[in-house]
C-alpha cells in the first residue's frame, strides 16, 4: 500500500499506521469482518482523544470530518495531482 505524504506531521504518522494496519490485517486473517473493524477502531480512537483531550477539542477536531470524506481524502483509490 503507498501512501501520499503532504506535510512532515503526516511522515510522523505513517509509522503509527503501518501498526494498525498490521492488526488489521491480523484481524481480518482471524475472521473479523472489516465493517467491525472500523466500527471499533473508530470508537476507540476517539474515546481514547476525548480521554486525552476533552469533548470539547475533539468535538472541534472533528468538525469538519464531514467535508474530509466528501472531498475524497480517505479515499485511497483517488488519484491526487
Amino acid at each position: 500500500m503507498t501512501f501520499r505524504i503532504h506535510n512532515e506531521e503526516t511522515i510522523l504518522n505513517v509509522d503509527a499506521l503501518s501498526y494498525i494496519i498490521e492488526a488489521w490485517e491480523e484481524a481480518i486473517c482471524n475472521g473479523h469482518e472489516p465493517e467491525s473493524l472500523a466500527g471499533a477502531s473508530l470508537f476507540a480512537a476517539l474515546t481514547d482523544l476525548v480521554s486525552t483531550y476533552g469533548e470539547d477539542a475533539v468535538s472541534k477536531m472533528t468538525e469538519d470530518l464531514s467535508d474530509r470524506i466528501n472531498n475524497g481524502e480517505f479515499s485511497l483509490d483517488r488519484v491526487t495531482q
